[in-house]
């Protein structure tokens, strides 16, 4: 009887599916190549899983609610290139600059989600055209050429490296504990849940349901420029081109991770722990030799086939139970 109640408990689990697949994975990948698990390519893994975990991170926050921004990836652009006029044309000391810029990615989370809360229009839709309304800030700016010159000591926040671990990394460990504590151990958690889960019911409860989502679209906002910024001090300069690739994979990444595509289901761990599976399928790739162009079918395929698999599943145990 035991022994049935502990299998019983490994399955409801949340997180279990997404560890087992994630172990097969790192084992598959640590037969497929022999440099997969040297201390250089694992430091590559952690570093380039930073700027796409925080993403995943205000994504799967999104999610959870029931909604999806399209245009993180495009704030995350935008804003640094923001981040790069402000010190290289203005002078502005990094520090500084990199606190307005995540203000600036704050206060355009914040235009979507009151958007999306005054106009009442789908997420999916107004943050498509709001993805380009960023976007054709960002070329604005740049006139799509990239901003060099940035001071040398930026480079440290995406550069740098502390007892071996990749400095974005290390930011990004507090940043998702933050959000777990907040998801699952706080009343604002459990608004979201209860949102995702049935709006109507929340607001009868008496929460306050928009101001909840601009909240939740405000930091998901705040990460996105987070990531931006971060990928600025890494490459050492403010290229109008960071961010485009940051709109798929965030999305499968909290789908393996277990949050449901219709909200209400999952969290920043699981979402995470799917964006570390990405990542690892992604380098494996690189070490292969495959063009990297490969890396975007990877990602609508991997995109395509979690979602599938989560309604598949979500049919079939809701038939079940």
């Amino acid at each position: 009887m035991s022994r049935k109640s502990s299998i019983l408990d490994l399955k409801s689990n949340p997180l279990a599916g997404v560890v087992a697949a994630l172990v097969l994975i790192f084992i598959i990948s640590c037969f497929l190549s022999k440099y997969f698990l040297t201390a250089f390519n694992m430091m590559i893994v952690a570093r380039e899983l930073a700027f796409i975990a925080l993403i995943t991170i205000g994504q799967s926050m999104l999610m959870v609610l029931g909604e999806l921004d399209l245009s993180l990836g495009m704030i995350s652009g935008l804003c640094g290139v923001i981040g790069g006029v402000l010190m290289v044309d203005q002078g502005w000391s990094p520090a500084l600059a990199f606190l307005v810029c995540l203000v600036f990615g704050t206060l355009f989370g914040c235009i979507n989600g009151v958007l999306v809360t005054q106009l009442k229009l789908p997420s999916l839709v107004l943050t498509i055209g709001m993805a380009g309304v960023y976007g054709g800030s960002n070329l604005v700016l740049t006139k799509g050429i990239a901003i060099t010159g940035l001071p040398p000591e930026i480079s440290i926040l995406g550069r740098g490296q502390l007892l071996f671990l990749p400095v974005p990394f290390l930011i990004l460990l507090p940043v998702l504990a933050a959000a777990a504590f907040v998801m699952f151990k706080t009343p604002f958690g459990r608004y979201m849940y209860a949102i995702g889960n049935n709006a109507v019911t929340a607001i009868m409860l008496g929460v306050k349901v928009d101001r909840v989502r601009i909240v939740v679209f405000a930091v998901a906002g705040l990460l996105a420029s987070l990531a931006g910024m971060l990928m600025v001090a890494r490459l050492g300069t403010a290229q109008p081109s960071i961010g485009e690739s940051w709109v798929l994979p965030p999305i499968a990444a909290a789908v393996i991770g277990g949050v449901a595509t219709t909200g209400g289901v999952g969290g920043p761990i699981g979402a995470v722990l799917g964006a570390v599976i990405i990542g690892i399928i992604e380098n494996i790739i690189v070490l292969f030799g495959i063009s990297p162009y490969w890396q975007s079918v990877v990602s609508g395929g991997v995109v395509v086939l979690a979602i599938s698999f989560d309604s598949v599943s979500r049919r079939y145990f809701g038939r079940v139970g």
